[in-house]
């Protein structure tokens, strides 16, 4: 049962036992106004559709929590450490005083990410976007300025879109490691079934230490040569496959159901690992469709990125659009995709956003397609990067040429920005959650971190650029002429 909260909590309604108020300049006291915890809370309700039992935390716990966590690094036992020990985060969260006391476990961060779906945050953000939007608007009114949202035929605005992989936290897989994974976890998964089964039934062979042994001599080689990579995983796939069918003549004395959850979803994968490097054995290739590579995470894919930090990454391929330092997850994938075929997909959310398309797109080569080319050029939106056919003969049209496409180039490093942004500072670059729903759940919190971040520090960015026009300005009175035309002028004086 969920009670939602009409009212939410101010900072001046804060108690503190020991005397004092909040600081209303606080960064959680000024984040939590930004948040749209109503949309928030709409979303969130839906996850109990009963009217009866205890009521649920709310979601300005649940949501608060997993930002505190995503935004400091911290795991969910020290989230909770540091809520249980701030004021501060006491009230970010919807409590009414502070307490000395916990006020969940550390293991209900895990349902906050199944109960708060990506999708959920993804119309948050949204709500967020229009918010700002609409702030801006106003703002521009003020000013009598025109109206970027107005909805008028011309294009405007800089629309930047990019791809990455977020890695997921496992070890990196290799064939014979991931078999011997298989085998000694299908020999503990017998061990269970003989535990239940009649006394009078024998437990079967499973080879369990020369398997181990074949397993360690190879392993151990400083350089193992292909002939012998071979034999040992096709040694490791004769003992999964006969565990295999001790586990099928067992299951009919004893059925599959004694064994817990976890361990009959890991049969279930090994069983399709098995067949895959069987398959990729016997037709002696590197690649299969849908690789497992790992048994804890089976959604996890292999992602081939050409980078010279690594090549194949094991994790969620996501694309991004960034528009004015706000940066929105377009699409998350656990399957390898071209995000080039997304790039009509992106601008038609632009438009939508927006009221309008973009001035330019900002993207990296795979987007260049000649569809791309052609649809944008249809509605007069420039692509960025060198323009198809023959460079202009004439000197400055050529040389304009190259200086807008250097600075395309500049405006599209933005997005490389955010990305390492997000991986050294958010935690994207290793996502911890094990579970598929819920490392998507993370990845879009860390994102709308970032925008949460963005938006705050959105009045000093203001101040910084009316502070390098200002000094462009000075710099323009106060620039030393050439000396040929400082010799006129001491000449026309005298």
């Amino acid at each position: 049962m969920y009670q939602p909260k009409f009212q939410q909590l101010t900072f001046e309604n804060f108690h503190l036992p020991f005397g004092g108020k909040l600081d209303p300049e606080n960064r959680w006291v000024k984040l939590a106004d930004v948040i749209p915890w109503h949309v928030a809370e709409t979303m969130y309700a839906k996850n109990f559709m009963s009217k009866r039992g205890a009521p649920a935390l709310t979601v300005r716990m649940a949501l608060g929590s997993l930002i505190i966590k995503e935004k400091l690094g911290l795991s969910d036992i020290e989230t909770v450490e540091q809520i249980k020990e701030n004021p501060y985060l006491q009230f970010f969260i919807g409590l009414e005083t502070y307490q000395h006391a916990a006020p969940f476990d550390a293991s209900m961060l895990t349902h906050f990410r199944k109960r708060l779906k990506h999708t959920d945050l993804a119309a948050l953000q949204e709500e967020l976007l229009q918010r700002h939007l609409a702030e801006e608007r106003r703002k521009a009114e003020e000013r009598n300025q025109n109206d970027d949202g107005d909805g008028g035929s011309g294009n405007k605005g800089k629309l930047i879109v990019d791809a990455t992989c977020a890695p997921a936290d496992i070890a990196y897989p290799t064939d014979i490691g991931l078999l011997n994974e298989a085998r000694e976890k299908t020999e503990k998964i017998i061990d269970q079934l003989c535990a239940n089964a009649p006394q009078e039934l024998g437990k079967p062979r499973t080879y369990r230490k020369k398997a181990r042994k074949a397993f360690l001599s190879a392993i151990m080689k400083r350089n193992l040569s292909k002939k012998a990579l071979r034999r040992a995983i096709r040694q490791q796939l004769q003992y999964i496959g006969r565990n295999l069918k001790h586990i099928e003549a067992l299951s009919a004395v004893v059925p599959l159901t004694v064994l817990a959850t976890r361990w009959y979803r890991d049969l279930l994968v090994i069983d399709e690992l098995y067949r895959q490097q069987q398959e990729m054995y016997k037709s002696d290739r590197k690649s299969i469709s849908d690789r497992i590579v790992s048994i804890s995470q089976p959604h996890v894919r292999p992602i081939v990125r050409g980078k010279a930090a690594a090549r194949t990454e094991f994790g969620m391929k996501l694309s991004i659009s960034v528009v004015d330092g706000i940066s929105l997850p377009e699409r998350m994938s656990w399957n390898a995709y071209n995000e080039g075929c997304d790039l009509v997909r992106d601008i038609e959310r632009y438009r939508k956003r927006y009221g309008h398309y973009p001035e330019s797109v900002h993207a990296d080569k795979i987007y260049r397609t000649l569809a791309n080319r052609m649809w944008c050029k249809a509605r007069g939106i420039r692509l960025s990067g060198v323009p198809l056919g023959r460079p202009p003969k004439d000197v400055e049209k050529n040389r304009a040429r190259r200086r807008q496409i250097r600075e395309d180039e500049g405006v599209r490093n933005a997005v490389e920005g955010m990305f390492g942004k997000a991986k050294r500072r958010y935690g994207l670059g290793r996502v911890m959650a094990r579970l598929a729903e819920s490392s998507l759940s993370v990845v879009s919190i860390t994102f709308l971190v970032m925008n949460l971040d963005r938006l705050l520090a959105a009045p000093f960015l203001r101040l910084f650029e009316w502070l390098l026009l200002e000094l462009d300005v000075i710099r323009n009175l106060f620039a030393y002429s050439p000396p040929r035309a400082a010799i006129e002028c001491r000449g026309a004086m005298a």
